[in-house]
Formats: C-alpha cells, structure tokens, sequence
C-alpha cells in the first residue's frame, strides 16, 4: 500500500498524478478504527525500544500548502509518544539571528539525536519553496539549495537518523472550504492570516516548485511521501502507517545488560554503610 505513495528516484513527480481524496479504497473511518489504535501501540512500543538503544533516531518533515492539516496530523498521530524522547518544531520566518547563517542551521541545530524522534511542521524546504515562488531566490540558486538539501539529508541517514518527508496532498477546493471555516468559527477564527487567501494566487507556482523539490531530493534511502489529505481520517491512518512501517524496519532492541552487575549489586549487604 505504501509503495502507491512513495516517491524516489524513479518514480512519479507529478502532484496531478495524486488525488487529494483518495482513501485506497477504504469506505470510512470505522473500516480502520481497530487497526488505527494498534498500530498507534506498536508506535509506543518502537518509541521505547528506539529510546532505550540510542542507535537509531526518526526526523518526520511535514510539508504542504496551508491548510493540509499538519498541526492537525502531529496531534492525532504523534501526540501519544513519550515527551522525554519526542517534540515537535516549527518553522516560521527565520529570526534575525537565523537569518544571519546558512539555510540549513536552524534545522540542524533542532535534529534529532540518538534515541529521539523529531516532527517538523514545515522545514528547510521553505527555503526552496515560498523563497522561490516570491522570486527571492533564483532558479539557479533554488537549485544549488536543493544539492545541499540532499547532502544534508545524506548525513542525517549516515548518522542513524532514518528520514520520512511527507507532503500532505489537498486541492485547491478543500483549501478554500477550509479558509472559510475559519473565518466562520470564533474558536477557529484565531488560525485565519489574511495572507492565506493571497497565497492561493500561487498555487500552480508551489506545486510547481514541490516538484521541482521532490524530483531533486527523493530517493530510495530517503524518499517523499505524497500524502492525500482532504479526508483528514485517511491522512492520519496513512501517516500512522508510514511512521510505524519506518520504526518497525529499524530492527529495534532493548540494549543487551551485563546481568553480572545484577548480581553483585543482590549480594551487597542490605545494612552495609548504615
């Protein structure tokens, strides 16, 4: 199932070849309701055992165009993990401090460790997507940002940090409808930015630009998955899937112990030092 959604080097690079409500031909949420809780219990038991070795860590990069749901999905997906071993970053306009190094240190800095499992709401690949739509790259720099994109990535994995980029898929209508909610709803009315119906002008223009992106930077250690979301229930289920399918390949194990410092320890005397 996952292979459908998977992009690397030799697969599809067209968004048009993706429908945004495709649910693989899952009638309702009820059909994957018991499935969605067990998978989410394997995702804990990875966690530990993933926190426990320090051999392996997980960085999970949300992309898309706004409204895709990306809070959304790292709270129904990854709100259960343990804190000590899991957080979320986001990625706003960089600060002045940010802006003052390269494109890639504010995302290097916040990477996960060891042991850990990080979730990026939005990413790096700002810095080849809203900077080049705006025009405030060009397209020969967007691309020299795109090798580099690809080397870093190379050395997360080289790390022992297993890579899962995933962009969530909406049309242009979902988007809408979901604008107007916002702005229809008090409770919802916080999220609305004015600046949200201005960016639909450049729709074409960041689609094009996530091609240009998955094209240069999907491969088969690290590749993109095009994730439909206008059905939020089957965006959940299919991130789920994505993330324990990640941790489960990882081949997790509690560390071994030497039992013998069990043993010294059990024939100290209870009342030694005392």
């Amino acid at each position: 199932m996952l292979d459908n959604y998977r992009l690397n080097d030799k697969s599809r690079i067209s968004l048009a070849d993706f429908d945004p409500e495709d649910t693989a031909g899952i009638a309702s949420k009820d059909e994957i309701e018991a499935e969605f809780e067990a998978l989410k219990e394997k995702l804990t038991e990875h966690q530990e055992k993933l926190f426990a070795g320090k051999t392996n860590g997980l960085l999970i990069l949300f992309q898309g165009m706004d409204c895709s749901g990306k809070d959304g999905v790292i709270k129904k997906v990854l709100a259960g993990l343990n804190p000590q071993g899991f957080r979320a970053e986001s990625f706003k306009k960089p600060t002045a401090d940010e802006a003052a190094h390269d494109f890639l240190w504010r995302a290097h800095k916040v990477a996960p460790a060891l042991g850990e499992i990080a979730a990026f709401n939005r990413s790096y690949y700002e810095e080849v997507l809203i900077t080049r739509v705006h025009e405030r790259i060009d397209g020969k720099e967007a691309g020299r940002r795109l090798k580099h994109i690809g080397h870093f990535e190379k050395m997360l994995s080289d790390g022992g940090i297993t890579l899962i980029k995933i962009f969530l898929h909406i049309s242009p209508e979902f988007q809408l409808r979901k604008i107007k909610e916002r702005m229809e709803k008090p409770e919802k009315l916080w999220k609305f930015d004015p600046s949200d119906l201005e960016e639909r002008k450049y729709w074409k223009a960041y689609a094009k630009a996530y091609e240009q992106a998955f094209k240069a930077t999907a491969t088969k250690r690290n590749p993109w998955y095009i994730v439909p979301a206008n059905n939020r229930w089957f965006r959940d289920y299919l991130v789920l899937r994505i993330v324990e399918s990640a941790l489960g390949s990882m081949d997790l194990a509690y560390p071994e112990v030497d039992m013998s410092q069990f043993r010294a320890a059990a024939d100290i005397d209870e009342t030694a030092g005392l």
